[in-house]
């Protein structure tokens, strides 16, 4: 519960207090007449009158009746609030390459790398969705099933390596794996992001087959193609250590795309990491999740009580000057 004051210049007044004081002290001094005597002697034994006192407390009463009334005045308001909020989420699978022609070093440090950071900035960018991760090689896993958990998916993204599976490249068995742990799905948009560097060559599922069953339960597919034309350096181990060699790129594009036309994605290539970054954003203005925020709000005033207060201050400086310090001047 939050309070707040509806005309809060009427503060402004409590400046009034300043002149009224220094008028106060001001009289004060003049009400005291002086004497000159040799000695203080004959005076020591005089008791104060507790209404010597009392004679102040008048005043006070009189500037706390001006403070609680000026806090009237600005209207105090006390106001309960609440959301509701209603998300229609996405739920989207990464389906990663990690096979060995992941390593190449045209995106810096690697393909593998460089894809991993990305998919975690956008991960990063979509709170209200549920994610998940599957990764591929020769055979295929589910690294994280759909979760709303966002921190332990992007450090189950970071423990991926090339060497976690057999070599290879089954892009039939990813894009199958996420269509199995995103199926069964209620969320109003069921997304697949299939990223790979190479062309399908192993797997029991036709990559087009696996395409086929995407689409029949709903699944939007967008292929992504990581690698630049023409050569990549890739790191090669020989006799004399490790080395770097130019290897040719080969990325199945036709296939790629046909997979995003089967089931209403698009294909997108990626040269390197700033262009793959650029992909990502690109998918994220496609598929925005909707959210719809309520607010709700409830005024009370809470000036009544500050005023009950300044009648009371008000009454007892009267009945105190009327009563008790009567004859004081």
């Amino acid at each position: 519960m939050n309070y707040t004051f509806l005309h809060p210049h009427f503060f402004y007044l409590l400046l009034l207090l300043i002149p009224m004081i220094g008028w106060y002290i001001w009289k004060q001094k003049e009400l005291n007449a002086s004497l000159q005597i040799s000695t203080l002697k004959g005076f020591s034994r005089i008791k104060k009158s507790k209404k010597t006192y009392l004679r102040h407390v008048p005043f006070g009463l009189r500037c706390l009746t001006i403070i609680f009334l000026i806090i009237a005045l600005a209207r105090p308001q006390s106001t309960d609030s609440h959301r509701d909020v209603t998300t229609e989420g996405i739920d989207i699978m990464v389906s990663l390459d990690i096979s060995g022609s992941m390593q190449a070093m045209d995106f810096n440090p690697n393909r593998l790398e460089a894809a991993k950071d990305v998919a975690t900035e956008f991960i990063a960018g979509r709170p209200n969705d549920k994610m998940g991760l599957v990764v591929f090689a020769a055979e295929s896993f589910t690294q994280c099933p759909l979760t709303i958990d966002h921190a332990v998916l992007t450090n189950l993204i970071q423990d991926v390596r090339i060497g976690m599976l057999q070599d290879g490249t089954a892009i039939g068995l990813g894009l199958s794996t996420a269509v199995s742990r995103i199926k069964e799905s209620d969320a109003k948009s069921k997304v697949i992001i299939l990223l790979t560097d190479g062309v399908n060559n192993r797997g029991e599922i036709h990559p087009l087959t696996a395409a086929e069953i995407a689409k029949s339960f709903g699944v939007r597919v967008y292929t992504i193609g990581v690698g630049s034309h023409g050569t990549a350096p890739y790191p090669v181990n020989t006799v004399f250590g490790q080395q770097v060699q130019d290897m040719e790129v080969k990325i199945d594009e036709n296939m790629l795309q046909e997979i995003a036309n089967i089931t209403g994605g698009q294909y997108f290539r990626a040269t390197d990491k700033d262009k793959l970054r650029q992909i990502y954003e690109e998918i994220d203005q496609m598929e925005k999740t909707k959210i719809e925020v309520k607010e709700y709000s409830k005024r009370s005033e809470e000036f009544l009580p500050f005023a009950i207060l300044a009648l009371a201050f008000l009454l007892a400086e009267v009945i105190l000057r009327n009563t008790v310090l009567r004859n004081l001047p």
